[in-house]
């Protein structure tokens, strides 16, 4: 159980934060009636400014709770997220300074916004919105999980613990939307300096005192996971998880930029130098992936971490992990800072993505048919981001806390439909329109199909499906199935006589 220092140096800087999400509104000076200047910081983030925020963005309770959960849970497999993003910055490098361009010539604030004047089909951005915002719903609730771990192993011990922390989560979502709504990407953009500054300084020492702690370092930790027989292998991956794996990685590097709030972190930036310098630093979170995913090892040659996760049900111990670690190793006030860092790391990120679903609502949804005013139209956003926030919580009460990296994983399936008029649409305007649509049903159906066919693979692959006797990520399998109808179906229009118009 966390001690009392704790529990104050986690609250105190806890206030810090949220006057620094209040204080967005004061600083730089904007006209929030606007809402680029709401949702997009009035496009002028530097290059660090733009570093931090997309770090935050990007690297989330995915990083810090879900991974080494899974690590814990399952094994090798977990590190599946070093590759993937290792390599999607190099999507990133191409494809949003791309976007970058374009948006900031043609006013666009959504990816579907793009699509619609690439493809002028209101149509086909409809569908781009709607998948943005319903894939965004589980990457939210996996903040929200997040939040809830570190609650959980804070009182650990109190009675009514788990009413208490469910109390608690709501008030936090209650001040993460009012300072959303008040202040918009602004306040998130303070926040990911405060929350990126927490965050290495927890990883750092975790990564150096917990090895230190234990007798024999991580020899003796890998040993004490072996004795677990994990499902995938401890220190090597066994060879029946390769093509899961590998799959794994190139899925959800393909999917991540394609997010709606990857898409409002990098069009916020102030010049396309800008955007550049800020995504070639982002593989220094790769690193500090690399080494949280360790963590989930870490734990079995741990008695203080093992001895606090024992007092939980075997299906929420993975993403306690990393908590249960910093209270068992950690002083406690500096326990409280580690997690605290946690704690917001669920926070930003998930006020960002509901600030990206409201821009998609409102710009390609409402706009479309309903006549706004410029102040209508942000005032609509504002609301809207409040109503996502507390949608995502809703559904977080469902979901085992192991594997809450299974949100992220679904998530991917649904988001990666939107490759074609989003990535492709980018680097040519010779897709049929009709063809984009089409592909996006097919690809859309036959993933929530295999998702649902999927279930007696276990909690990881269920995201992932034989094909030729190799389980393949079903976001790949889904998108390969959507390119193949969008390109047959443009193949097909030619053949009818069908051009692109200029």
């Amino acid at each position: 159980m966390l001690g009392i220092a704790g529990w104050v140096t986690f609250w105190a800087f806890f206030v810090v934060f949220v006057f620094l999400g209040f204080y967005g509104a004061r600083w730089r000076r904007g006209n929030l009636a606007q809402l680029h200047e709401w949702a997009l910081a009035g496009r002028r983030l530097g290059v660090f400014l733009a570093w931090f925020l997309i770090g935050a963005d990007l690297y989330t309770a995915y990083t810090f709770v879900a991974v080494p959960s899974l690590e814990y849970a399952q094994g090798a497999i977990a590190f599946f997220a070093v590759p993937y993003v290792a390599i999607t910055f190099a999507v990133a490098m191409l494809f949003m300074t791309m976007l970058w361009d374009k948006s900031r010539e043609k006013g666009y604030i959504t990816a579907a916004d793009f699509v619609q004047d690439q493809f002028n089909s209101v149509t086909l951005a409809i569908l781009v919105a709607v998948t943005g915002i319903v894939a965004e719903l589980p990457y939210i609730a996996l903040q929200i999980d997040g939040m809830r771990a570190v609650l959980e192993v804070m009182m650990t011990g109190l009675s009514s613990a788990t009413r208490i922390s469910e109390i608690a989560l709501v008030v936090a979502f209650i001040i993460l939307a009012a300072f959303t709504y008040t202040s918009g990407l602004r306040g998130s953009a303070l926040g990911a300096v405060f929350k990126d500054v927490l965050v290495w300084l927890g990883v750092i020492s975790l990564i150096i005192i917990v090895p230190l702690s234990i007798n024999g370092g991580f020899s003796a930790a890998f040993s004490a996971a072996a004795k677990h027989n994990l499902i995938s292998g401890t220190e090597y991956l066994k060879p029946a998880f390769a093509s899961a794996y590998e799959s794994l990685f190139i899925g959800s590097a393909l999917a991540l930029y394609l997010y709606p709030h990857a898409v409002n972190g990098s069009l916020s930036s102030e010049s396309r130098k800008a955007l550049r310098y800020s995504t070639a630093l982002l593989p220094l979170y790769g690193i500090g992936l690399a080494i949280l995913a360790l963590l989930g090892i870490l734990v079995y040659a741990s008695p203080g971490a093992e001895s606090l996760l024992s007092q939980f049900p075997a299906a929420e111990r993975g993403l306690l992990a990393v908590p249960a670690l910093a209270v068992a190793t950690l002083p406690s006030w500096f326990a409280g800072l580690v997690l605290l860092g946690i704690f917001v790391g669920g926070m930003v990120p998930a006020a960002i993505m509901a600030i990206a679903q409201a821009n998609l609502l409102v710009r390609n949804l409402i706009k479309p048919f309903f006549r706004l005013s410029e102040r209508g139209e942000t005032r609509a956003a504002q609301w809207a981001s409040v109503f996502f926030k507390f949608l995502a919580l809703g559904f977080v009460f469902v979901t085992p806390l192991t594997y809450a990296i299974q949100l992220q994983l679904t998530g991917g399936i649904i988001i990666l439909q939107t490759l074609p008029p989003v990535f492709l649409g980018l680097l040519t305007r010779k897709l049929n329109k009709h063809s984009l649509i089409a592909g996006w049903v097919a690809g859309m159906l036959s993933g929530i199909y295999l998702l649902l066919l999927a279930n007696h693979f276990g909690p990881l692959t269920k995201s992932a499906y034989p094909v030729f006797g190799h389980s393949i990520y079903i976001g790949i399998i889904s998108l390969a199935i959507n390119i193949a109808v969008v390109l047959l179906g443009t193949a097909i229009a030619y053949a009818a006589g069908w051009r692109p118009s200029k």
